[in-house]
């Protein structure tokens, strides 16, 4: 089992929603192509370990199966303070083939169809990557200031002050490897 970085010193943007389904052990993959302020439009993979800072304004019902909408948390605007609640390190980047692919790992994710074809459009000549994570979640949620360094659509964010993130592992080895080895199957 890797360990569990004591600290860390960068978070990945992502929805409030999608961290819950990470934290909670529902799903083992987030799907990146980019943000805008990233260059060249496209998603890079600066770190291979870091936390995740919630993000709340992009997520929506229409973007999440029906199933999972008890995971989103409804807010107008992003909150001045924010809950880091669950960290990751980076098993496995696989570049999505086809429409096809995605749709065989529909089970393994709780994006609805709208999202999919949403990411699938967003600059259509730029791949569309299933990132596998290691997910842990920690002994205790940090409270930090949502400052304006952290706004805007980019995936990485300098945390000001280091974050304490340990915790433990929300699948144990062996059920990691299992849905890690069905996921890359059906990529």
């Amino acid at each position: 089992m890797p360990a569990i970085p004591p600290t860390s010193h960068v978070a990945l943007k992502e929805w409030d929603s999608t961290i819950t389904a990470l934290a909670r052990g529902v799903q083992i993959l987030i799907l990146r192509k980019g943000g805008i302020h990233e260059s060249g439009g496209e998603f890079e993979l600066e770190h291979r370990s870091f936390v995740f800072f919630p993000t709340f304004l992009h997520q929506s019902p229409a973007q999440v199966k029906p199933a999972y909408h008890d995971l989103l948390t409804h807010i107008s605007a992003e909150p001045q303070i924010v809950h880091v609640r669950a960290g990751a390190t980076v098993a496995r980047i696989i570049e999505v083939k086809s429409r096809p692919s995605i749709e065989a790992i529909d089970d393994q994710h709780i994006y609805a169809k709208p999202l999919i074809d949403m990411r699938f459009s967003y600059r259509p000549t730029n791949p569309l990557y299933v990132v596998l994570l290691r997910v842990w979640e920690f002994d205790q949620p940090v409270e930090l200031q949502n400052t304006p360094d952290y706004a805007g659509c980019k995936s990485w964010v300098p945390l000001k002050t280091p974050v304490n993130s340990q915790g433990r592992w929300v699948l144990s080895d062996a059920e990691f490897a299992q849905r890690a080895k069905t996921l890359a199957s059906l990529c």
